[in-house]
């Protein structure tokens, strides 16, 4: 992911005006990291059937990124979690204002289109690609998830509707991401296949955070920490072994999964994978 990294690097936005800090509000948490967890699955999926497409794929894995840390930063708001930490620095509304980070969230919501239609990629790819991540990160995905998440706020779901809630708020970027790479490379015999095991493998990823959220401090998770008491968690409802049994149970089925991959595949995901899939018995 090094050279995914020197390419963010050189392709931050730029915005330059007379605002004392909208360019420098765009890239903080660009520039702060985070696992760029969606991105390498994208590229992983390119590398392992055209690698010849990888640099191609890098404004397409980009704008995966971009649309992934605005969601961050609207979900960190006053109005949401109101959250003090992200990606081990302060968060947009505590560096700066809340008007601040709204329009900073707007804007790269709006950039990572931008990107991803630079792409050198044909015109039909990339319509294929604005609608997988358009509808997965938008008002039937991402966002009813946080819209849910939110409204449920100290009113216990079931478990069926917390995976809906999860499925949507986490599960579908990731599983985006998975087929957007089966779509640069032209391979829709793998799309669906891939987007279901992003389902899965995104769901999973929200138990073991909603796990970390009581197990780990801020300082070690780089975020606040211990911030879900009154949401819809799977720790919350089920409590913390319960909430292990279904992670356990679920990297189960996504390690048996995988070993029905092709060889490129799993050579070129497994390594991501196994460490994310086990990250909860860390």
């Amino acid at each position: 992911m090094e050279a995914f990294e020197a390419y963010l690097s050189a392709h931050l936005p730029s915005a330059p005006s007379f605002h004392p800090h909208y360019e420098a509000s765009l890239n903080q948490m660009l520039i702060g990291g985070g696992k760029r967890f969606r991105p390498a699955l994208l590229l992983g999926v390119v590398r392992a059937y055209n690698p010849l497409l990888l640099e191609s794929a890098f404004p397409v894995a980009l704008g995966v990124e971009i649309l992934h840390t605005y969601s961050l930063i609207h979900d960190d708001l006053p109005a949401m979690d109101n959250a003090d930490l992200r990606r081990g620095i302060p968060t947009l509304h505590k560096t700066y204002d809340e008007v601040s980070a709204i329009l900073a969230g707007d804007a790269l919501n709006t950039y990572a289109f931008e990107v991803l239609s630079n792409a050198p990629l044909s015109d039909r790819v990339i319509v294929k690609l604005v609608r997988e991540l358009s509808a997965n990160g938008g008002l039937n995905g991402m966002v009813l998830g946080q819209a849910i998440d939110c409204h449920f706020e100290n009113t216990p779901l079931s478990v069926e509707q917390v995976r809906f809630l999860h499925i949507h708020k986490t599960g579908k970027l990731i599983a985006a991401s998975l087929k957007m790479g089966s779509i640069i490379i032209g391979r829709d015999d793998l799309a669906e296949m891939l987007y279901a095991f992003g389902i899965d493998l995104g769901l999973l990823f929200q138990i073991q955070d909603d796990i970390l959220d009581v197990t780990m401090s801020s300082e070690e998770a780089g975020k606040t920490t211990n911030n879900d008491t009154a949401k819809n968690s799977f720790v919350t409802l089920l409590g913390f072994e319960a909430a292990m049994h279904e992670a356990d149970e679920l990297a189960g089925k996504l390690l048996r999964q995988m070993e029905s991959f092709d060889e490129n595949l799993r050579r070129e995901l497994s390594p991501t994978l196994i460490h994310y899939i086990n990250r909860h018995k860390e």
